[in-house]
Order: structure tokens, then sequence, then C-alpha cells
């Protein structure tokens, strides 16, 4: 059996490797991340097949989810991929297709109008537009820096990721409320959510913010996170148009499989369609 040792020479080239692939920022700090508690659980015993099997094993235990477990796996397998390790890639965890999700993480549209408010009322101006603009458009927190001056006067933002570009729609009312707020703001030109220092907002920073509202908002903290306003515009555009590969289109999604798991509905919701059915004599 093979055995490797990685050096940080490697790991650095690695996160160079992946900024040319145009992975976002955010995916490449999870993928470090996952990489350094993998070195960190495997101290100075050299990497194997097995050595990661093990790792595989002990995440199991722990209780946690397999999604996540196979997120973590996909960090390792996609560095080794790309040193050349393929002996040291281990299979991901089977997982069944989930027929609905947990009420606890989907925020509905009235507890959306909430964190609106919320914010608004606490003189918060720019992460209550900031959350508007994602839920209107379904734009990833990492698009926010395509929403420019330029862009609102155009109505549209050209994202441009992972070698793709695509053509986001901006709703006039957005529009007015933004150009209406870079003007308070004195921004002429360039992106419309920064710091005080002209700096784009950070992913941490957004999610931080959100969930300061959520006492205010009587929201639950496990709804609050920016990419769920996301799933929020996807299962409201899905209900409304009823098109899953046009869906796919706005989100950027490669694959309609993905889209798919967006428009998962609730259990209480699945129990309500079964109801429906009146299969019961």
């Amino acid at each position: 059996m093979k055995q490797y040792t990685l050096s940080k020479k490697q790991v650095s080239a690695f996160r160079r490797w992946l900024y040319e692939e145009e992975c976002s920022s955010g995916t490449v700090g999870k993928y470090l991340r996952d990489i350094r508690d993998f070195l960190l659980w495997l101290g100075r015993n050299p990497i194997t097949k097995e050595a990661v099997s093990q790792w595989k094993e002990k995440l199991q235990r722990s209780g946690i989810v397999p999604g996540t477990v196979n997120s973590k796996l996909s960090a390792l397998n996609k560095l080794f991929g790309y040193l050349g390790w393929r002996d040291c890639r281990v299979k991901y965890l089977k997982i069944q297709r989930s027929l609905f999700r947990s009420s606890e993480r989907e925020l509905s549209r009235e507890e959306y109008a909430r964190l609106v408010k919320s914010a608004k009322e606490s003189q918060r101006e720019r992460l209550a537009l900031l959350m508007e603009t994602i839920c209107a458009t379904g734009i990833r927190v990492s698009e926010l820096r395509y929403i420019t001056v330029e862009a609102v006067r155009q109505g549209r933002a050209e994202v441009r990721l992972k070698g793709k570009i695509r053509t986001i729609l901006l709703p006039s009312k957005l529009c007015r409320k933004l150009e209406k707020y870079a003007g308070k703001q004195k921004t002429v030109s360039g992106e419309i959510f920064v710091t005080r220092n002209g700096k784009g907002i950070s992913r941490r920073q957004i999610w931080a913010e959100m969930k300061s509202l959520c006492k205010k908002a009587g929201v639950a903290a496990s709804k609050v996170f920016p990419h769920n306003l996301r799933h929020l515009f996807a299962r409201t555009y899905y209900r409304a148009c009823r098109d899953v590969a046009k869906l796919a289109d706005l989100l950027g999604h490669s694959s309609i499989e993905t889209t798919r798991i967006y428009l998962i509905s609730t259990g209480a919701e699945h129990a309500r369609q079964l109801e429906r059915l009146n299969l019961i004599c």
C-alpha cells in the first residue's frame, strides 16, 4: 500500500489551483478546512487509503449526517486527484434521495418578510436590501459582487463563474431600491454591497448579520442563513412557473437533479399532499 506525506507547499499549490478552476472563496475555504481537520486527526501518520477509510468511519461514528461526511470526503478526493494520489481516494456514502426535508430548516415567505422588516426597523438598510436581492433573484452569496451600479442601471447582471456566463434579470422595483441606496451611499460605480472600506461583504459577515435578526424577527436560527433565501426563491419560482429546466438555468445549475433538491417539500406539506389523494375509503 502506497504511503504519502502532504507538505504545506502542496496544500498552497492546491489552493491556487482551486482558484484557477474558478471555485468560489467559500468552496476553497471549506476544502481547506476539511483537509486541515483530516490532517489534525491523522497526526504524523502517513496518508494511505486505509487511513482515509478509517477517517470516513470515524466521521460516521461521530454522528455527522451522511451528506456532510460526503462533502468532507469530496475535499480529500479533490486534493488526491490534483496530486495524482488516486489510490487514496475512497467511495462516498450512498444516500437515498429524500422525499421531503425537515420543516425546522425551511424558511417560509412570511418568516423572510419578518426578517426584512426587522432589518429595516433596526435601521440596517444594507442588510434588508441584500436579503431582498438574493431572494428576488436567486443568486449565490458569492455572486453579490456582480450587483453593481452599472448592472442596476441596465436591469441585469452578467455573472461569470466557473467558465460560465449567465444573465440575471433584476426586478424593476429592486433596481429602484438599489439605485436609491447607492445614491445615498454616494456609490457611483462598481459593487453596491460593500463595507465602509469599500470592500465586498464576506459570506461570514452576511451570515452573522442575518443571525442577529432571529430574536427580533421571531424566526428560528436554524432557518436563517443566506443560502436559504436562494432556496425560497427556487420554491416560489417553481410554484409560479412549474418549469424546472428554466429554474436550473436561473440558478446556474449544470444538472437539473441539483435543482430538484431545492424543490423538496417539508414533511408537513408532503402529508397534506397525501391527504388530498383521498385514497382511504
